[in-house]
């Protein structure tokens, strides 16, 4: 009895979090949560999708080089693969054609404009087989100046059910662009097709996929990927995005702390790899259709708006 009342009130005190900040805090962390997120456009030759991405910056040979994590789905339309022949043998090449990075504009609580840039994408893993996560850069140098900071406490690493977090994303994409809205840690370690998921009350819509979630500090802990409803969301959880970046060494982009490599080695960086880090060319089944991905998906001229089902 002793050790329930326990975990009631602890779980009390962590619900109660939710009114902890100050005003000023409160919009202090609102701004920064604004300044890292923007809108993902990936234009392909049969469909448009939209969705979500955060910015992280780094400085790689005296200049600001800006990247973006998104979710692998968001920029599957733009995924090629041709074949060449090396040493007379055939090699299989995936590629991606440029992403649409979309920068909303806001002074003094009102919209002024949109930046766009292109971005491209150097590191991926598919949604059907893989870990649906991407990295993207920015091609501009000194795009943003704002970095997401990233929740990496390894003795820490499982952020517990009812505590109270914030999601920023793209809510029908561009046009609910910076979107910001509350819930808690609904459920950890959610399995699905054999991948880790953390169950989110935070509020999600078609367009809201590779948008962060954050503590209430502005720490990111995660990244939603999947919806089914407005209290029931997906989010690839801060620890596995870590394990993922272990595997590809690309630990650079989570944590500020370790070096960047040089610009030429992170274009040389195989964009889809497995953990023998060969190329790995997936086969998407035709017709299939994942159930809860939270994307914008267009494939006419008119963009439409739903959950995939």
């Amino acid at each position: 009895m002793k050790r329930i009342l326990t975990t009631i009130l602890l779980l009390s005190l962590t619900l109660n979090l939710t009114y902890a900040l100050s005003p000023k805090e409160t919009r202090n962390v609102s701004k920064y949560l604004q300044d890292i997120s923007v809108t993902i456009r990936s234009e392909g030759k049969y469909s448009n999708s939209e969705g979500s991405g955060v910015l992280i910056t780094r400085e790689i040979g005296g200049e600001q080089i800006t990247f973006v994590w998104t979710c692998g789905h968001v920029v599957d339309n733009l995924r090629s693969v041709r074949t060449v022949i090396e040493a007379g043998m055939p090699k299989k090449i995936v590629e991606f054609s440029d992403v649409q990075i979309i920068k909303e504009l806001v002074e003094s609580g009102r919209r002024v404009g949109e930046m766009k840039m292109a971005a491209t994408v150097i590191k991926y893993s598919d949604a059907d087989t893989g870990e649906d996560l991407a990295v993207l850069m920015v091609r501009a140098k000194d795009y943003g100046k704002a970095s997401a900071r990233f929740h990496l406490n390894k003795e820490d690493n499982i952020i517990p059910i009812g505590t109270p977090l914030f999601h920023v994303g793209s809510l029908l994409g561009q046009f609910g662009s910076n979107s910001m809205t509350s819930g808690i840690v609904s459920q950890v370690g959610r399995i699905r097709d054999k991948v880790e998921y953390d169950q989110t009350t935070v509020t999600a819509f078609p367009g809201s996929s590779g948008g962060g979630v954050y503590l209430q500090d502005g720490q990111y802990v995660g990244m939603i990927v999947r919806g089914a409803g407005e209290g029931f969301n997906l989010m690839v959880p801060i620890r596995r995005m870590v394990r993922w970046a272990e595997e590809h060494d690309i630990m650079w982009a989570l944590d500020p702390k370790l070096p960047v490599p040089d610009l030429k080695t992170i274009k040389d960086l195989p964009v889809e790899t497995a953990g023998s880090k060969d190329v790995v060319i997936s086969t998407k089944k035709k017709g299939k259709k994942e159930q809860f991905l939270i994307r914008i998906e267009d494939k006419t001229s008119t963009v439409g708006e739903f959950f995939e089902n």
